[in-house]
């Protein structure tokens, strides 16, 4: 369970691919820190992963087809940055929204606007995802808990102050870029309920 509050930002170190897999190095202080063991999760771009070996500068993961499929990581370049958030402790502080990890699809930038202080960036989402993405709900984009400004259509809005844009990978993002989207696990118990109800009518 994560919050969607980043806490670091990491480096891809070393990319390795295997048919539909791949293992990755990441760079940062964050899991030494935090004294962070082999077998905990961390959020990496906000998908779930497993530490599956620690270094001084670092730690090692990989992913699994599922994961390639849903998620960005098809396209991480060795050199990327990457945003990461440990697992919430259970005394922990729940600053964002509850974010399992769990990637649904991925949304492309379409469109992003310089509003006084703040940066407004538009994405395109697919079809199956418009009874989860409503105004003022929250949802997770690489890892970053926000609430949804606007939707219009297929395309959803987020606005991001400037600790946001500096502190998360979102503050690099060009239009044509790929990210990963949670959507919130309430509204997909509540849509699902919903269609259970109608279905035993």
């Amino acid at each position: 369970m994560f919050t969607g509050i980043i806490q670091a930002k990491g480096k891809v170190v070393t990319l390795q691919r295997a048919e539909e897999t791949a293992r990755l190095e990441i760079a940062t202080s964050l899991t030494a820190d935090n004294q962070s063991r082999v077998g905990e999760s961390i959020a990496v771009n906000g998908v779930c992963l497993t530490i599956t070996n620690l270094l001084a500068g670092g730690f090692w993961t990989e992913m699994m087809p599922e994961t390639m499929r849903r998620t960005n990581f098809a396209s991480l370049k060795v050199g990327q940055e990457v945003d990461l958030e440990l697992a919430l402790a259970a005394n922990g502080r729940l600053d964002g929204h509850f974010v399992l990890g769990h990637v649904d699809t991925t949304v492309q930038l379409v469109e992003r606007q310089v509003e006084q202080n703040a940066v407004t960036l538009r994405f395109q989402f697919p079809a199956p995802q418009k009874p989860y993405i409503v105004e003022k709900g929250s949802l997770a984009l690489d890892g970053v808990s926000l609430t949804v400004t606007t939707v219009v259509k297929n395309t959803f809005g987020v606005s991001l102050i400037p600790h946001t844009l500096q502190e998360t990978v979102l503050g690099i993002l060009k239009i044509g870029d790929w990210v990963n989207l949670e959507t919130d696990i309430l509204g997909k118990y509540l849509v699902a309920h919903e269609e259970v109800e109608k279905n035993e009518k």
